[in-house]
């Protein structure tokens, strides 16, 4: 199987600033592409594992267009993102990013390669990740990712993954470890989409082992965002609202592989505030 690493530090579909007040705004923003290099230096390089880099704009203009911050310039590096991946002919994607919207492009691609029905997704984080334009609680794109994936938002990105029938179904998709104030916010619209939730307060390895069993598709797509983790033994993402430990986290990623072929895998929204003010400080040194 021909397995791809994609480094996709796309950092527009998040607006962050007010978590990093020490930070201006377009470097906590664009703490996102630093947080990708470091996932990439510190994931396990393998062989025969083709890496492919997307090129990401640094240009710093915030635009809403159609009820989404910066949507012109996501739209441009989805088309690339989505031609990038195509053409790889990957069976398996590592993705490193970047916000929680760099699992679109490749788990819709992957959804796409082996069939709606026969692939399923685990989606780790302290958000349900189900925006739609226009919502006046927020509008950046990384808030839409888990709509995106069951084919529910902005007409012109879907339509960049122009088969519809490949989405995401929702009886496929399990959220894991929600553990904020969105997730009271989006309740209604959760149902409404009918998924299924297991919240950090409430997180149960045997009720994740249960799930997986009672659906029949074998191929497995997980999101990770960072956030999901306790703050008090990590905190190197975007707010401080996850309740995860570490070790339940790493023993759902191996029981869940175990019980289903994992074929997509995607770490998002690192922002290592100290490794940027590093990065600075650095940056304002004599140079000789």
């Amino acid at each position: 199987m021909k397995s791809i690493r994609l480094i996709y530090p796309q950092w527009q579909g998040g607006e962050i600033s007010a978590y990093f007040e020490d930070l201006n705004e377009k470097q906590s923003s664009q703490g996102y592409i630093l947080g990708a290099r470091i996932l990439d230096l510190l994931m396990k390089k393998r062989k025969n594992v083709q890496n492919i880099y997307l090129p990401i704009s640094t240009k710093f203009k915030r635009e809403i267009k159609d009820g989404i911050i910066d949507k012109k310039i996501i739209l441009h590096q989805t088309k690339k993102a989505a031609k990038l991946v195509k053409k790889s002919k990957a069976d398996k994607i590592l993705s490193l990013g970047g916000e929680c919207s760099i699992s679109i492009v490749p788990f819709l691609y992957l959804a796409k390669k082996y069939g709606s029905d026969d692939v399923c997704v685990i989606y780790l984080d302290s958000h349900p990740d189900i925006g739609l334009p226009y919502d006046d609680f927020y509008q950046g794109y990384h808030a839409m990712a888990v709509s995106m994936l069951l084919g529910y938002g902005d007409e012109e990105l879907l339509s960049v993954i122009k088969n519809k029938k490949d989405f995401i179904k929702p009886e496929n998709l399990l959220l894991v470890g929600l553990n904020s104030k969105e997730e009271k916010h989006y309740k209604q619209r959760q149902n409404d989409f009918n998924l299924k939730s297991i919240n950090a307060s409430e997180y149960n390895e045997k009720a994740v082992i249960s799930w997986l069993d009672s659906i029949s598709a074998t191929k497995l797509l997980i999101h990770f965002d960072l956030d999901v983790l306790d703050k008090d033994e990590l905190y190197i993402a975007v707010g401080n609202t996850g309740k995860m430990k570490i070790t339940q986290i790493i023993s759902l990623l191996k029981i869940a592989s175990r019980k289903k072929r994992l074929v997509g895998l995607s770490v998002a929204e690192c922002l290592p505030r100290d490794l940027i003010k590093l990065q600075n400080l650095l940056a304002n040194l004599p140079s000789f």
